[in-house]
């Protein structure tokens, strides 16, 4: 027991006279089970493995929670501006070049650029392509001398169709109208003046 008492003695000196040494000494803090399984089950736990899957896991939620990026706006289709056209100012917007294909039923010009399979060059309607195609569609034919050959003449005024070639017109323009923009009204040359005083979109014409 002397012995024992002697020990401790000697441990509290040389506690007292260094006691940063003391605390860092490893026999100063032994390890008990409960340490010694944290230890072991921490070591456990820091496995290639599992730090790959913390990886990954931080990752999928970086993916997940990152802001996300603004999306793209659509670009506005241009405003459609509506003019008034004579024959011959209609005339170049045939689809050539990479021109807009317009053509002209009763007086109203219709883009039907979308449908430039059928009345773009080499379509089977090319000919009614920056025309005034009024009296071709109502007789179903594309032959030239339904075109109007003087540009700078009046208008086909169509006042020798019939009731059967009227109802066919009207049937194409209905259709032109569920499909196609409305893009200006077509006059003879010298009349540019008076369609300018009218407004807003040009109307159906009656019949």
């Amino acid at each position: 027991m002397d012995y024992v008492e002697q020990r401790m003695a000697q441990e509290a000196q040389r506690q007292a006279a260094n006691p940063a040494s003391y605390a860092s000494s490893p026999s100063s803090h032994p390890q008990t089970p409960h340490t010694r399984a944290n230890d072991e089950h921490r070591t456990a736990f820091l496995t290639p493995l599992n730090v790959a899957l913390l990886g990954l896991l931080a990752y999928t939620a970086y993916v997940l929670l990152r802001p996300a990026a603004p999306a793209a706006l659509p670009k506005e289709t241009p405003p459609t501006v509506f003019r008034t056209f004579t024959p011959r100012t209609l005339l170049p917007n045939n689809g050539e070049a990479g021109a807009p294909v317009y053509l002209a039923v009763r007086g109203r010009v219709f883009d039907v650029t979308s449908g430039r399979n059928f009345y773009g060059p080499g379509g089977p309607y090319a000919n009614f392509a920056g025309r005034d195609a009024s009296r071709g569609l109502a007789f179903h034919s594309f032959d030239e001398d339904m075109l109007t050959k003087d540009l700078d003449g009046p208008l086909d005024a169509l006042a020798d169709l019939g009731k059967e070639e009227i109802d066919t017109l009207r049937d194409w323009e209905d259709r032109f109208d569920s499909k196609y923009l409305v893009v200006g009204r077509l006059v003879a040359k010298g009349d540019e003046g008076v369609a300018a005083q009218g407004s807003g979109q040009p109307g159906r014409p009656g019949t």
